[in-house]
């Protein structure tokens, strides 16, 4: 038996489930096939749980530090079996709103494998799809008048490095972990190494960074790096950048230990486990793409600007088409994706107007160029730097490390890019982001009156001090 639907979305991840909510608000009939639970890579396996953990070191961390603000609290300690249960707790309710908001949209849930089929006796075109179900069940058969691809992705690993779960871990193996031990290796600076090393350091745990690059989190500007890793630092994480891991040397007895060529030579690492970070791939293997016309490089699916494949009818978004994996790019690309199925003419997605954000603590974000990038395209940069110990909110909020920098082009005054470290930055980053969609000034950014006392009146100065026009700091 067949069944018939406007639009059959393969993935219920975040940028899955916002189409298919978008799809049935425009009046479609909705299908999403997901073959584990709704929410995908980010509710249960990514940003809600790592954030959850996050907020718990956090809380530890604070306490700790609770007598320079007059509290006597004690030696606190941590109940890491406790921790896990918020975690689980938080994503289990998450989960059941999204089962919710499916409910609530009419969407069909499909719990199995779906894969495109191509031309057949039920469809002249690729975009057929096929449910296949762990228990044998017989395959549900759907006829779409477009697909969409959100399959989102998956841990990468470094070749020789196999991930165990026990001694080597990817980050899905890590958020699972029953105790915490001693030492953490963590191979890979980018921003999920920072977070497990901010989270972990926090938590007490002895933590290693080996980067290959000559800077941590690479795609930041260069600044905001370097005060991640003076902060990081300062906490007791060990840094160590232009780090060629020799994955041959890897042994596992009683713990790990890994060979790498550094600046000052071959070193040897060891800790009780291994944290491989080094990005993740898009899960498109298996799921029919060699039945159609579409088109993938690297595992990754190219795609136009409103996110269609050669096959017009079928779209890709997310993890899946690589770019900024992150979850509200999936979301939006979804909107667009679904919007221009049903004909609306959305706007193509600006990246640039994305913010990037690192829940470590400190906290990092940003939008726009970093200052590298504005001088490589030949813009007659200026900027504006403010640190956070200008702000009277911040010295009372007891965080004063870190700064916001405004980058803008001289000739026509357009703001390029805003880059903040310090804290709750992620936060402040959508007012950076509203400026850059709107296309502000920085005089127009620092007209905005930013309430006192508060961590905001950083963006204010920093973007006087653009024109060298700041009355703080």
């Amino acid at each position: 038996m067949t069944k018939d639907y406007d639009l059959v979305v393969l993935g219920g991840g975040t940028g899955g489930y916002t189409a298919a909510i978008r799809a049935s608000q425009l009046g479609m009939k909705v299908a999403v096939v997901e073959k584990k639970e709704l929410g995908g890579t980010c509710l249960h396996r990514g940003c809600i749980p790592s954030k959850a953990l996050l907020r718990s070191a956090e809380v530890f961390r604070q306490t700790k530090e609770a007598s320079a603000y007059g509290i006597d609290t004690g030696a606190p300690t941590l109940q890491f079996a406790h921790v896990q249960e918020r975690k689980n707790r938080i994503v289990q309710t998450l989960h059941q709103g999204v089962k919710g908001l499916m409910k609530k949209g009419h969407i069909d849930v499909f719990n199995g494998f779906g894969r495109i089929l191509g031309p057949s006796i039920f469809s002249p075109v690729a975009g057929t799809i096929s449910v296949e179900y762990e228990n044998g069940d017989e395959n549900t058969v759907m006829v779409p008048e477009h697909v969409l691809i959100a399959s989102g992705s998956y841990p990468n690993s470094l070749s020789g490095l196999t991930i165990d779960g026990d001694y080597v871990l990817s980050s899905d193996e890590a958020l699972h972990m029953e105790s915490l031990p001693e030492s953490m290796l963590i191979v890979g600076g980018g921003v999920i190494g920072i977070e497990w090393a901010s989270m972990l350091t926090d938590f007490g745990v002895d933590v290693t960074i080996l980067e290959y690059l000559g800077q941590i989190l690479p795609t930041e500007d260069k600044e905001i790096a370097e005060e991640m890793e003076k902060q990081l630092s300062k906490k007791g994480v060990r840094v160590v950048k232009e780090a060629q891991v020799l994955s041959e040397t890897l042994q596992k007895d009683k713990g790990v230990s890994l060979d790498a060529d550094t600046s000052d030579g071959k070193e040897t690492f060891i800790a009780d486990k291994m944290l491989v970070c080094v990005g993740r791939a898009a899960n498109t293997d298996h799921i029919g793409l060699s039945n159609t016309r579409i088109a993938a490089l690297s595992g990754s699916i190219q795609t136009n600007d409103f996110y269609q494949t050669e096959e017009p009818h079928i779209y890709a978004i997310g993890d899946a088409i690589g770019g900024m994996q992150l979850a509200h790019v999936a979301s939006r690309e979804g909107i667009v994706a679904v919007e221009h199925m049903a004909g609306k003419n959305p706007l193509p997605l600006d990246y640039h107007h994305v913010p990037n954000c690192i829940y470590s603590h400190p906290e990092a974000a940003s939008v726009g160029l970093t200052e590298k990038q504005a001088t490589d395209r030949n813009f007659d940069v200026k900027i504006g730097k403010i640190p956070f110990r200008a702000i009277g909110k911040a010295m009372v909020y007891g965080e004063s490390e870190g700064f916001v920098k405004v980058i803008a082009d001289r000739t026509s005054d357009d703001l390029l890019g805003i880059h903040m470290i310090g804290p709750h930055v992620t936060d402040m980053i959508s007012e950076a982001g509203l400026a850059q969609v709107l296309d502000a000034a920085p005089w127009e950014v620092s007209h905005s009156i930013h309430p006192h006392p508060s961590l905001s009146e950083v963006i204010g100065e920093a973007a006087l001090a653009v024109d060298g026009k700041q009355l703080h700091g």
